[in-house]
């Protein structure tokens, strides 16, 4: 006999059991099958011939319900198994999927975590880059300032050269000015170069800088957008109408990236990030004291430029008083001198009634008669005369041709010294009014740093 199945108390079938009874005139055979012998008249229509082929015995019947009862029960039974499997399976497998799910939401909400801070890395990375690009590209705005500013001590210095080659004469000399200014021009240019190259540098670390912040700004969004979806995600709900099937969604991708391999991805962004913003940083202080370096050099320069401009006006008014007061003497000498042609022209022409005298008086001795012609002391006195006054006249005439030639002298000499004089005065007004002069417009050291 069955025992009961899951939770029915319902026992199986009993096979009943049939005593069969011969009370006609049948006999039973080997099979138990009834065989009726007598006399059933004549064919009537009732099959009397093959009994067995239509018609069942009772036993049979019962049998054929029994079988049909038991298999009901079977059947039932089964059903009824399989119900309670259904049920067990339905509330595991919704167990499962609850549990399942809320893992799944629990996860979510860890990615979520993951993603919201290496989002805020990303933020602070990509707005630690945009304050240092801001900061290095006002740093390269000082560069350009004060490669700008360097044009004017660069045309200053240019132009102070160019006005000093028309210094004249012997003032066109290579002075310790030149010198200082020729130093001065050289210093600039490499100023310039260092600055362009500087600024060529800046340009192109801006420009790394920018490529870092985009590689940073588009994992960011990246990251933006996968923590929409995973937010959205996670706050799904069984009771949401926004969901539907998607066939095939549960698949791996082979392009996905592994978490580990994600990690790193943005790990290196921010890696980048910081070695560029550490570039950017070191370039920045690099700028600092290439421009404070500059500065100081040109302003030393120009220091050493003006002082030497000082000290040079300083002998040319030397040298051009001393001219002057040489040239006041040799005026004064002059003048003397011409007192003195005009006192020795005059001593000659003094000498004139004298000679006219003795030579008129020996002219008239000469008429004396006969014997009367003698060669008298008074002969030889006047004769002596004629010749002193000779010598005097020859004596004041050496001293007039000396007289002249010293007037000469001097005068040349002092033709000379106005032309140095000339000469000084340009070279003074060379240096101080075209050079000095515009020296003062020499830019600050504030603006060689770029500040302004």
């Amino acid at each position: 006999m069955a025992s009961a199945t899951l939770m029915s108390r319902e026992q199986p079938p009993v096979k009943p059991t049939v005593a069969v009874e011969n009370t006609s005139g049948g006999s039973r055979n080997a099979d138990m099958e009834i065989t009726y012998n007598a006399n059933t008249g004549n064919d009537m229509g009732i099959s009397t011939m093959g009994f067995r082929a239509s018609k069942y015995n009772p036993s049979e019947w019962h049998d054929s319900n029994y079988s049909k009862y038991y298999q009901s029960f079977v059947d039932r039974d089964s059903a009824e198994r399989i119900r309670h499997e259904s049920k067990r399976t339905a509330n595991e497998t919704e167990a499962t999927t609850n549990k399942t799910q809320a893992e799944v939401t629990k996860k979510l909400g860890e990615r979520i975590q993951d993603i919201n801070f290496w989002k805020f890395e990303l933020e602070r990375e990509i707005q630690d880059v945009i304050s240092e690009t801001d900061l290095l590209l006002a740093q390269k705005k000082r560069l350009e300032n004060g490669l700008r500013a360097t044009e004017i001590p660069l045309h200053i210095a240019t132009d102070n050269l160019n006005c000093r080659q028309r210094r004249m004469n012997v003032d066109l000399v290579q002075d310790a000015v030149e010198l200082s200014l020729l130093k001065e021009v050289e210093i600039i240019n490499n100023v310039q170069d260092l600055l362009k190259r500087t600024i060529a540098q800046s340009d192109k670390q801006i420009k790394l800088n920018r490529e870092a912040k985009q590689n940073l700004e588009m994992d960011w969004s990246d990251k933006k957008e996968a923590l929409e979806i995973d937010t959205k995600s996670g706050a799904l709900r069984n009771h949401h109408t926004d969901k539907q099937f998607h066939s095939g969604a549960a698949k791996f991708e082979e392009i996905q990236s592994t978490p580990e391999s994600w990690a790193q991805f943005t790990h290196d962004n921010i890696v980048r990030g910081e070695h560029e913003r550490m570039a950017s940083i070191q370039l920045r202080q690099l700028i600092d004291n290439i421009l404070e370096d500059t500065s100081r050099d040109m302003r030393e320069q120009c220091d050493t430029v003006d002082v030497n401009f000082q000290k040079r006006l300083e002998e040319m008014e030397d040298s051009k008083t001393k001219m002057e007061e040489n040239l006041h003497k040799v005026c004064d000498e002059i003048a003397q001198m011409e007192k003195n042609i005009d006192m020795l022209r005059k001593a000659i022409r003094d000498k004139e009634n004298p000679m006219k005298v003795s030579q008129t008086r020996l002219d008239n001795r000469t008429y004396r008669p006969g014997v009367e012609l003698c060669r008298d002391p008074v002969q030889y006195k006047l004769v002596g005369e004629v010749n002193e006054i000779c010598q005097s006249i020859d004596a004041l005439t050496e001293q007039l041709n000396n007289a002249e030639n010293s007037r000469k002298d001097l005068q040349d000499n002092r033709m000379t010294l106005e032309k140095e004089i000339q000469c000084k005065k340009n070279s003074i007004f060379i240096d101080r009014d075209k050079c000095v002069t515009v020296r003062t417009r020499y830019p600050t050291t504030l603006k060689l740093q770029g500040y302004q």
